[in-house]
Order: C-alpha cells, then sequence, then structure tokens
C-alpha cells in the first residue's frame, strides 16, 4: 500500500509536468444568423475549474475563419460549455434556454464538431427566483479580505430556534458560497443546504458559513500552490483569511461551540482542495472537514503538506465524496489521500463513492447529507 501511495503522488507530479494522453481538437461552428459580438470565445469545464477566460482553452480562428481549439486531457469524463469571458455570455439553447453541460468521455485521440446554437446576451437575462430559505442572510455583502485585500460576499444559516435559544451551535465554513443556498446565484444548481437542515429537528441544526468564490479569480484562491497554467496560487492566504479573520469574527458575533471539534469546513472542486488544505493546516481550528470532488489533481505538494501539518492533527475527521464518473483519477487521488492521512495517529476518515457520480452540484446535493449525519455522530447532537 506504500509504495502504491508514493507511486501516485509521484505520477500526479509527472503528469503536470508532461502533458496528458489523448488530443483533443474542438471544431465550433456558429451559425451566421447568430450575433456573435467577441471573438474572445473560450472552452470551460471541469478541466480548468469552469474558469470562463482561460488563454489555454482560447478558440483560435484558422485561415477558413473557422473556430479551432487543441487540447490535451487525460482518460475520463468530461463536462463542458462554450463561454465567451464569462457565463453572462456563454452558450444557450436557440430560443435563449439553459442548457445543460456538454459532456465528454475521453478514451482516445478525437475530434468534436461542436455547434453553437445561440449566445445568452442576444436574449433579455433570465431571472432566477429565490429560493434561499427565510433563515439564511448575509453577513456582509463586502466582508474584507486583509490577507488577499479584496472583499467577498458572505452567507450565514442560522437554525430555526436561533432567536428564540440562548443555544450555542458548531458551524460548517463552506466555500462558493453562491451554489449553496440559492438557485438564483448558483452557477448550475445549489446545494439546497438550507432545505435539508429545515428538514432535521431543530436540535440538530448548526450555523452555516458560506463563501463566495471569487469567479476569475476561483482558481487562485483557492490553490496552495502556484501552477505554470494558473498563476500565483492564494490558498495559503485564504485559509489564513478563514482562520484567522472569518471564523473570530463569526464567534464574536454569533452563539458559536468554537471549539475545532464543531467547526467543521467543507468544499467541492477547487473548494474540496482548499478546504482539505485549511483543515491539514490549521486541525486545531477545523476539526472536521468535507471534501467533495476535489481537485487533488492540481496540487502535487499536497504529500508534504500532510506530513508537515501532520504533528498538529489532534482527532482530526476527514470525510471524502467522489463519483466513478469523474474522471479515472478523482476516486484514486481520494483513497491515496486518505491512506496517507491514516499513517498518523489522531485521524479518522470516511469515504463515499458513488458510481454513477458525475462532477456537478447535483451530486454534492445528494451527497451533503451524508456528510452531514457524520458531522452529528462526532458532536452527538
Amino acid at each position: 500500500m506504500r509504495l502504491k501511495i508514493i507511486l501516485f503522488f509521484s505520477l500526479m507530479t509527472h503528469s503536470l509536468s508532461t502533458g496528458a494522453q489523448f488530443h483533443v481538437q474542438l471544431r465550433l461552428t456558429i451559425p451566421s444568423n447568430i450575433p456573435t459580438k467577441s471573438d474572445d470565445i473560450f472552452l470551460a469545464g471541469n478541466f480548468n475549474g469552469w474558469t470562463t477566460s482561460d488563454k489555454n482553452y482560447q478558440f483560435k480562428k484558422d485561415k477558413s475563419g473557422k473556430y479551432l481549439l487543441n487540447i490535451s486531457l487525460d482518460k475520463g469524463y468530461y463536462e463542458y460549455k462554450i463561454v465567451r469571458g464569462n457565463w453572462a455570455n456563454s452558450e444557450v439553447g436557440k430560443n435563449g434556454e439553459t442548457m445543460e453541460n456538454r459532456t465528454l468521455q475521453l478514451n482516445r485521440d478525437s475530434v468534436i464538431q461542436v455547434s453553437v446554437a445561440n449566445w445568452a446576451d442576444n436574449f433579455l437575462p433570465v431571472i432566477k427566483q429565490n429560493t434561499a430559505t427565510q433563515n439564511v442572510h448575509f453577513l456582509n455583502t463586502a466582508f474584507f479580505i486583509p490577507q488577499l485585500q479584496r472583499t467577498r460576499r458572505v452567507w450565514i444559516y442560522l437554525p430555526q430556534n436561533y432567536f428564540t435559544s440562548s443555544k450555542k451551535y458548531p458551524v460548517i465554513y463552506m466555500q462558493d458560497g453562491q451554489n449553496i443556498f440559492d438557485e438564483a446565484t448558483a452557477f448550475s444548481g445549489e446545494w439546497g443546504v438550507d432545505d435539508y437542515l429545515n428538514s432535521l429537528p431543530v436540535e440538530q441544526q448548526c450555523i452555516v458559513v458560506a463563501v463566495d468564490n471569487g469567479d476569475s479569480l476561483r482558481m487562485n484562491e483557492y490553490n496552495p500552490y502556484n501552477t505554470k497554467r494558473f498563476g500565483k496560487g492564494e490558498g495559503n492566504a485564504y485559509a489564513d483569511f478563514l482562520e484567522q479573520t472569518l471564523k473570530p469574527f463569526v464567534d464574536k458575533h454569533y452563539r458559536t461551540l468554537n471549539d475545532a471539534g464543531h467547526t467543521a469546513i467543507a468544499g467541492s472542486s477547487m473548494g474540496g482542495l482548499i478546504s482539505f488544505f485549511a483543515a491539514i493546516k490549521y486541525p486545531e481550528t477545523f476539526g472536521i472537514s468535507g471534501i467533495f470532488s476535489p481537485s487533488f489533481w492540481i496540487a502535487p505538494k499536497l504529500k508534504k503538506d500532510i506530513k508537515k501539518f501532520s504533528t498538529q492533527f489532534n482527532d482530526s475527521h476527514f470525510y471524502f465524496y467522489g463519483g466513478n464518473k469523474e474522471s479515472d483519477s478523482m476516486v484514486i487521488n481520494i483513497e491515496a489521500v486518505q491512506k496517507e492521512l491514516l499513517l498518523f495517529k489522531n485521524v479518522q476518515t470516511r469515504i463515499n463513492i458513488d458510481r454513477e457520480g458525475i462532477h456537478n452540484e447535483a451530486f454534492w446535493r445528494k451527497h451533503f447529507p451524508g456528510f452531514y449525519k457524520w458531522c452529528l455522530e462526532i458532536w452527538k447532537l
């Protein structure tokens, strides 16, 4: 087993430096009667953190005026969309209807023909219905992050009996706050955390603090490591913000059980990576972590940091979720990190693998209750 773990981290490091296994060429067709207000057209998907203006995934016009993109990807399952720099200018259906993500099961070199039916900015914006429950509030619409010198919207869910009791509550800190409570702000569907918690007895409810991602800054803020592809990693500073700024503020202004055993952190994809990193860097603060479909592929130095911070582990709990249909490496990466953690004392882990699971909010919503039930076992609520 030890050999398998060492081999995994070696291969992960190797893969980032030597390229992927299969070549993919995307050939883009845009009907001439569809207004296209910019030639800056990009591919956004689960292979690049859904970044909408990634220069490495920008289509180029050939001499005949056709849009082409050549990329390399590992074998696996991918989801993607065509965008023009931001989601307000993404592809939509012919009549402006929202599209499901495009999918690709890659197991060989491929040429993919993609036809754009229309663009979102050719229609009036669709106003989504607010679905956040009444006990979800904005903690601050522009909470200052001194470690990064920028602001961010922060949400807070309070238990239904918060204002009629003097009780103190556990807290979960979640990433990608836009997607946690409200369909109106969600990227591709909400987790419905507030709906789920409200369905439980009030004595089993907790406080949830959700921090919006930084949109174009997401790949940097949620990555502790510098990469050639995405630039400077700001994850160290972001983790410091959660531990040194946000949590003290919440503990001061709300009735919390502020010890590590009653403080959890959770997120998905890149949000899963930064949640895991914050949990190993600050185990005396975040005693429980919910790591959903983490982007461990981008973090070859993770093994070194697990060992570096392991001396601080003290009854640390790590819950991992992954789907077999996300990519060939997702479950392998999770299992390798779990095995690395279990080399150290005072660590407990649990893994939940969905054979049909793909990389999206619908599956994270489906499996959030499994994580929360584990929290309840630990909290003994």
